[in-house]
């Protein structure tokens, strides 16, 4: 328990170390989140791309609905994929960020 100012210094300082602890960790977890999230828009740029190219150089209707039909396909598959990896990095950025208060809790008195 804090009883003296002294007290209250250390306890402020601990405090801010955590907070900045956490601070870091989820800082460090968004960008290597949005440097997923711009992975993605460049390999989703370039199958669309590919796409528009072989949709365009198709000879027959059958063709065109083939390739658009595979792109879009692969269009949905990936942004679900994506989706659910950048949910599953977010829910980690989340817990390391809360991880230095998880001893906090146990300081205070009863």
């Amino acid at each position: 328990m804090i009883n003296d100012f002294d007290g209250m210094q250390q306890a402020s300082r601990e405090s801010i170390d955590l907070a900045m602890k956490s601070f870091g960790s989820f800082s460090q977890g968004l960008q290597a989140i949005a440097v997923e999230a711009a992975d993605y828009s460049k390999k989703s740029f370039e199958s669309g791309s590919a796409a528009i190219e072989k949709i365009m150089s198709s000879t027959s209707v059958e063709k065109v609905v083939e390739a658009q039909t595979e792109f879009v396909k692969s269009a949905y598959e990936g942004y679900f994929g994506e989706m659910s990896k950048l949910g599953a990095m977010m829910t980690e950025t989340t817990k390391d960020a809360f991880k230095p208060f998880e001893g906090l809790f146990g300081k205070f008195p009863k």
